[in-house]
């Protein structure tokens, strides 16, 4: 198996790999380090990738990108909205509230949810994996951004899991980032701990973690973001100045073509990317719409002017998680900017004006999470030994719970996860219930999530079970914060004690942190004890309670096996059309071969009627390609190369056995002559015998190769170099068999000598 990493960018993924001597980025089919997020649905066939990317201006409207900004989130929330509306896609609300994706395909319009996208991204990333390495994979870690919610998350897992892929962990984005960084670094400070803040600056979102490092381990003290704040908003900066450029100077409307939209938003991130090296940049984009060739200029200066109130928005999510961690600018000791959109001038100076320090770039900016899975990756297999590092992470929300609809208090906030909670984390609840009852975890504070999540995140229901005893009957319910941040009920026991005189709490709360307890809790009186001091009878039943929980939006058992049907169905449909292809391409070339072959290479070896006859094929063949071939099944295309090879493979044999045939004469000769030599020390009667059969062969290929050139090439040969080559088996056979009688005799008459003696 291989351990690796996957990062899902919105716009381009990196898959990273651990092998012996390191962490290596794995390269896609054109050699790139870098594989575009995209799902691209042809007339018959998916395009994945990079041949996505290829096929997008063919097809963009069954072209999807952006999936990560749609996946586990519902379709009438406001951001949703204004993402779709830069889409070229349809789109419409599922039965759960999510989104439904409308794509043509075979002839008819299927429905997809993102995470079916996302997990035709992930089984394309598996796929190339396992070509790369020559190995399986199953296990691996994923990026995420850390302001995914509990149902993201969820999703995130059910797409891999369609894709035949076992997260062991969905680790953060930044928290990747600063493990890769922090487990090769060697020059921390003995004095204390050293606090970098990571500035991941993406296409569509920044995210700002401030980290604690510390020899052997690593804490993330802060978690913050603008999740509607990245690099494609600069793009669109320039993609509505540029566009209103064009409509004055060229009355031309940009925004009512999709692929005039599609190639002007494509362009503009270019020249962001020219001004991050250059004070000015040009713009030309040819036949942009209604024929029309476009031009544009603009400065650096320009540029960073329009987008200055982009620029001032950056400090929010960093002046956030400096408060959050408890610290001040001028405990971090370092800064360091990766990210997709990090590369502008004007945003490095912002940072360093807000930071008072240079911000770093130490470290890859487009490779650095994968990197970080990767290595999260290895040290949670057991196929690779890794050396100790801690790493802590924590949660971004603050989480509470309520108990039939009523919170479960803990202090005076309700919340039993707050924000900065580390990931994993239990507790454990023992309550006062002798009948089923519901736990429903929420988001208790709505500023710290993204814009239009709703608070609620799922519903466990604990039972059904009945105590036989209500008033001595508690149920001890233990509550995870697991690995990838998503909460879960791991098991409820009902606890039934009869005792005479004791008295228990109605309610009773412990905090367990990775695995042991790290808080105090609330004790009762002990049951078998009395308040004077006697011992009373007790006798205790525990019973395990079935738990159930119903998250509204994720995928059923049933559903997630349908989608896995469903994908494979649309892989070999894939590999079927791949194949036809392939065969396709065969035959086309097959003909252009043949036919300039025919009338050099082959010229002299065809006569005049077989040369006419193959033409005439070839040149009905090449027609048949570009009309009513142009669309046909692999079969077809088979048969035709398979009659065609059938006209030309007389006239092929003739040219290969000519030459073939010179050098099996060469090796006959070689052989009689070697032979002959072999013989000078045998007697007299072995010698004649071997000689005979060597004048025989030697006179039997004079005379048949005499007989082969008094013949024209056009037609089958008299003597093929198989024949000849046989004569060259058949004479060391006979020769060897003389060879061995005659030394078998001469044995045995030495022993006959040996033994008279």
């Amino acid at each position: 198996m291989s351990v690796v990493g996957f990062d899902i960018g919105n716009e381009k993924c990196v898959i990273a790999a651990v092998k012996q001597r390191g962490v290596d980025v794995l390269l896609n089919d054109e050699s790139k380090r870098e594989t575009p997020a995209l799902v691209c649905f042809g007339e018959k066939q998916r395009f994945l990738g990079s041949a996505a990317a290829a096929s997008a201006m063919m097809h963009p409207k069954t072209t999807v990108s952006q999936v990560k900004r749609l996946i586990g989130r519902k379709f009438q929330d406001p951001d949703v909205q204004n993402e779709l509306r830069m889409l070229p896609f349809e789109t419409s609300e599922g039965q759960d509230g999510g989104i439904l994706i409308h794509l043509k395909y075979l002839g008819e319009t299927h429905r997809f949810s993102p995470v079916q996208i996302m997990a035709m991204l992930f089984a394309h990333l598996k796929y190339m994996t396992e070509t790369n390495l020559g190995l399986p994979v199953l296990d691996c870690v994923i990026g995420i951004p850390s302001y995914f919610t509990d149902l993201q998350r969820r999703a995130y897992l059910d797409a891999a899991k369609i894709a035949g892929l076992k997260p062991l962990r969905l680790m953060h984005d930044c928290t990747a980032t600063a493990l890769g960084y922090g487990i090769y670094k060697t020059d921390f400070s003995n004095a204390g701990p050293t606090n970098v803040a990571f500035v991941d600056i993406g296409h569509c979102d920044t995210r700002v973690s401030i980290v604690s490092f510390e020899a052997g381990q690593m804490r993330i003290l802060s978690h913050a973001f603008n999740n509607s704040l990245g690099g494609r908003d600069f793009d669109e900066i320039l993609f509505g100045y540029f566009a209103a450029c064009f409509k004055e100077q060229y009355n031309i409307d940009v925004y009512s073509n999709v692929r005039a939209s599609i190639r002007l938003r494509a362009a503009c991130e270019k020249l962001k990317k020219v001004l991050s090296a250059n004070a000015e940049a040009p713009l030309n984009i040819e036949c942009l719409m209604d024929e029309k060739d476009v031009k544009g200029f603009i400065k650096r200066e320009e540029f960073e002017k329009l987008a200055s109130g982009l620029l001032e928005r950056i400090n929010v999510p960093c002046t956030k998680a400096i408060t959050d961690a408890g610290l001040t600018v001028g405990k971090i000791h370092a800064v360091e900017l990766v990210g997709s959109g990090s590369r502008i001038p004007a945003i490095t100076r912002q940072l360093a004006s807000f930071f008072r320090r240079e911000p770093s770039r130490t470290i890859n900016a487009s490779e650095c999470v994968a990197r970080g899975c990767a290595l999260q990756c290895a040290m949670l297999s057991p196929i690779f030994r890794v050396r100790d590092y801690e790493v802590q992470d924590c949660i971004p929300f603050s989480i509470g719970f309520s108990l039939d609809k009523t919170p479960i208090l803990q202090g005076s906030n309700y919340v039993l996860f707050p924000r900065g909670q580390p990931i994993p984390s239990a507790i454990v609840l023992q309550l006062q219930r002798s009948s089923l009852f519901h736990l429903e975890p929420f988001y208790a504070n709505p500023n710290e999530l993204p814009s239009g999540v709703p608070s609620e995140i799922s519903c466990f229901t604990i039972g059904p079970f009945q105590a036989s005893n209500s008033e001595r009957a508690r149920v001890k319910v233990k509550v995870q914060l697991n690995l990838h941040g998503i909460v879960n009920v791991e098991s409820a026991m009902l606890i039934e004690e009869h005792v005479d005189d004791s008295e228990l709490s109605t309610k009773e709360v412990r905090h367990v942190t990775n695995g042991s307890e790290d808080g105090t809790y609330m004790q009762s009186k002990p049951s078998n004890a009395s308040a004077d001091g006697k011992t009373n009878d007790k006798t205790m039943r525990r019973l395990e309670i079935p738990v159930s929980e119903n998250i509204n939006g994720t995928m059923t058992g049933v559903e997630l096996m349908e989608a896995q049907d469903k994908e494979l169905k649309l892989a070999q449909q894939d590999r079927t059309m791949e194949q036809t292809k392939e065969k396709k391409n065969a035959l086309e070339s097959y003909v252009y071969e043949m036919r300039n072959k025919l009338f050099n290479t082959y010229r002299g070896f065809a006569s005049e009627e077989e040369r006419e006859g193959i033409s005439k094929s070839l040149q009905e063949t090449e027609e048949w390609l570009y009309d009513d071939g142009e669309d046909e099944t692999e079969g077809a295309y088979t048969s035709k190369l398979e009659a065609l090879k059938k006209l030309v493979d007389p006239v092929e044999n003739r040219f290969k056995d000519e030459e073939a045939r010179k050098q099996a004469s060469t090796d006959l000769f070689k052989c009689i002559a070697d032979i002959r030599m072999s013989t000078k020390s045998l007697p007299n009667e072995d010698r004649e015998s071997i000689l005979n059969e060597c004048n025989k062969a030697e006179q039997w290929l004079t005379e048949k190769t005499k007989q082969q050139d008094s013949l024209p090439k056009n037609i089958d040969p008299l003597l093929w170099s198989s024949e000849i080559k046989k004569m060259t088996e058949d004479l060391n056979m006979k020769c060897m068999h003389i060879m061995s009688r005659k030394a078998s005799h001469r044995n045995l008459d030495n022993k006959g000598r040996d033994q008279r003696g």
